[in-house]
């Protein structure tokens, strides 16, 4: 790695979506000031990660869509010793500044990747122990764990997460996370268990998109027993189930059938019409929609039940085309916020491609408050 005053920084993404995920980046950085004098993002096609150099800019991982993971690069290892990975790791990170709250060993989200997961699964516990006895590592074994700070006392912050990101057997990049300004879930993937009496396998982009989306409190307010939905291009049911099994009331859209379990359940209506056309008797809590069309029909689609009063709240997924991704997602996520504004509607949109996204993108958008 060069010794120059920039910043490095290593992001995952989906595999195969490498240069949208640095693009979006250098876009977000360009915004704050111009990048002057840096070198080009080191991309290699379906890798799963990036690596980008800034100058005097920062990155918000909130923000950024295709990133599922934003990590400060520090060092590089480009020859491990496969006798021993665990010297020239601890002489690494002991030259780091400051102390960590949390040690993550992560690979690359490909098939090669998964290859590593025995090795970091075993190599995870013997570098704890050498780095806690370093004193770079918070203890958190459970006869040391120390008392959570008082509000409003000197530390109340949490300790950066230590990242060692191994791209094959013989490197390792080693970097930390800020826990205000990154993934939560180890590789930035928030992984779910199928149900048994879901339908599809869609459900898993739904069960997802709300846990990256909400917090608990606000999952616990928005998504209550008793509320209403509409499901548009609900079969065979996969994002029905979910507010099914929450107790929400859902009109289910769909020329299709619904299986398993929702064939014939009480709370769901089934209603054989096209998803584009249908209007709905009074405003529902809320609006899902999982269908197969260009970005920009989706996206007016949800414009007109926003900007109708149809719904409160919507998660609904944009399928992107196979090239320019970033720019038919801006068209589309810019129109949507070009007539809510015209509209004189308060709202809060996030969009994220998520771990059980494929060729596409989800979106949480809510009314707000003025």
């Amino acid at each position: 790695m060069n010794k120059t005053k920039n910043t490095h920084w290593l992001l995952y993404c989906r595999p195969g979506f490498e240069q949208d995920c640095a693009q979006e980046a250098l876009r977000q950085a360009k915004q704050q000031k111009p990048i002057i004098g840096i070198e080009q993002p080191a991309i290699v096609a379906d890798s799963g990660y990036v690596i980008i150099a800034l100058n005097e800019q920062s990155l918000c991982y909130r923000e950024l869509i295709f990133a599922r993971q934003l990590i400060r690069l520090h060092h590089s290892i480009e020859a491990l010793p496969e006798r021993d990975r665990l010297t020239p790791i601890l002489a690494a990170v002991a030259a780091l500044p400051g102390t960590f709250g949390a040690l993550w060993l992560e690979v690359p989200d490909t098939n090669d990747g998964k290859t590593l997961s025995a090795f970091t699964r075993r190599f995870q516990p013997l570098l704890e122990e050498k780095l806690q006895e370093q004193g770079k590592l918070q203890d958190n074994s459970p006869k040391t764990v120390r008392p959570e700070p008082v509000e409003g006392s000197a530390r109340t912050e949490k300790l950066p997460r230590l990242h060692i990101f191994f791209p094959d057997k013989s490197s390792a990049l080693i970097g930390s996370s800020d826990p205000y300004n990154s993934a939560a879930a180890i590789m930035g993937i928030v992984r779910q268990s199928m149900p048994a009496e879901a339908p599809s396998r869609s459900t898993l982009k739904l069960a997802e998109a709300i846990e990256v989306f909400m917090d608990r409190s606000e999952q616990t307010r928005l998504l209550r027993q008793g509320m209403t939905a509409v499901d548009l291009g609900a079969a065979p049911g996969g994002w029905t189930w979910q507010l099914v099994r929450r107790g929400i009331r859902v009109t289910a859209v769909d020329n299709g059938p619904m299986k398993g379990v929702l064939a014939k359940h009480p709370l769901v209506e089934h209603l054989k019409q096209d998803g584009f056309k249908f209007a709905p008797r009074k405003t529902v809590d809320w609006l899902v929609c999982d269908m197969v069309e260009k970005p920009s029909k989706v996206a007016k689609l949800i414009e007109d039940w926003f900007a109708a009063g149809w719904c409160r709240h919507a998660i609904f997924n944009l399928k992107l085309p196979m090239k320019q991704r970033l720019v038919a997602l801006d068209s589309a996520l810019g129109g949507i916020r070009k007539r809510l504004d015209e509209e004189g509607i308060n709202y809060r949109m996030m969009a994220k491609q998520l771990y059980h996204d494929r060729e596409e993108v989800t979106v949480f958008l809510t009314k707000t408050k003025g």
